[in-house]
């Protein structure tokens, strides 16, 4: 497996995105499932992987810490906080939270360590900018969790570029975590930029757009009735009837490629640029196994010219986020 840098760690050019394993995309797999998946992913050389205090309300991170301890020196372990699962009506039900207060961050922090069980998480993210907070103040949180050894480097997840410079300003980002991918390429407009200036890696999250660029999600009303994507604009069927439409000449371009569709969505973010690292998710061995083999596909600068003009944000149909989520980001927009 190549390997690209984020912060002070070498790590595999793919990273495994855990959420999907507890959280987000209808009935998780089971536990003992899930523990194959991970360490199928250890075996095939990826040595990153992604989780956060969100994820199955700590379930995730139960999992990723019980199944990864042994191996721990082996990987860089990524989590992030500032967004989880809050008891606030005091009723024993969890509801999703953003809250980037100084001392909701640690205890966010402190939760994870505990559930991880380890004594450091190496790469510690604020999940979602509170935008009730400013972000030195949550960044100073997290700058002390450094000192005080709980996290080696802090990342920023769905930010905007003039977000990030200030953050950089109060304490080195070392990683900037947001969706990208051929038919989300916010990212181009001002945030790839500001961490290549800033020494930041890119990690692009959801880099197959949740399942369109692999070719086989065709029928969006047979997706589970709790899957995160019946909320969003872009698999409204009537949307995403028009984005299957752009599928045969992207596939073709796969086809010319020598590739699936999903290897050519990764391997188009391996090639955009040497800072950006793909995360990817998924609860299929043999997805895994098709998904870590486009760190070996070869595109030429035709291809990729050929298939951004394929698919981009002219050419998909529907927004990326519904109203209420996209007021929760601070993203660039189109």
């Amino acid at each position: 497996m190549q390997e690209r840098k984020i912060g002070p760690f070498q790590v595999s050019a793919l990273a495994l995105g855990c959420m999907s394993l507890s959280h987000a995309y209808g009935q998780p797999p089971s536990p003992e499932h899930g523990e194959r998946v991970l360490l199928s992913a250890l075996d095939a050389g990826v040595t990153m992987f992604d989780t956060a205090a969100l994820y199955g309300f700590g379930a995730n991170e139960t999992l990723v810490g019980r199944v990864l301890k042994a191996h721990r020196s082996r990987i860089t372990l990524a989590s992030k906080g500032g967004m989880a699962g809050v008891d606030v009506a005091g009723d024993g039900k969890l509801v999703r939270v953003i809250d980037g207060r100084p001392e909701a961050i640690r205890k966010n922090c402190e939760d994870s360590l505990r559930r991880l069980g380890t004594d450091v998480i190496d790469l510690y993210y604020l999940h979602r900018w509170d935008k009730k907070v400013p972000i030195e103040d949550s960044v100073g949180e997290l700058s002390r969790l450094v000192e005080r050894g709980h996290v080696r480097a802090i990342g920023l997840s769905e930010v905007s570029a003039a977000t990030v410079r200030k953050a950089h300003a109060v304490h080195p980002i070392a990683a900037v975590q947001t969706e990208y991918s051929l038919w989300t390429r916010n990212p181009e407009i001002a945030v790839l930029q500001a961490c290549r200036e800033i020494g930041a890696a890119f990690v692009a999250f959801s880099p197959v757009a949740r399942g369109f660029l692999t070719g086989k999600l065709r029928d969006v009303q047979a997706l589970d009735a709790k899957d995160i994507r019946h909320g969003m604009p872009r698999f409204e069927p009537t949307h995403y009837a028009g984005n299957l439409k752009l599928l045969p000449a992207y596939e073709a371009v796969a086809h010319e490629a020598g590739c699936t569709p999903a290897q050519l969505a990764l391997a188009w973010l391996l090639h955009k640029a040497p800072h950006i690292v793909p995360l990817f998710g998924t609860t299929r061995l043999d997805h895994l196994a098709e998904n870590l083999a486009a760190a070996d596909v070869k595109l030429s600068p035709a291809l990729m010219v050929q298939v951004e003009a394929v698919v981009n944000q002219q050419t998909v149909v529907g927004n990326r986020y519904s109203e209420q989520s996209n007021r929760e980001v601070d993203t660039e927009v189109f």
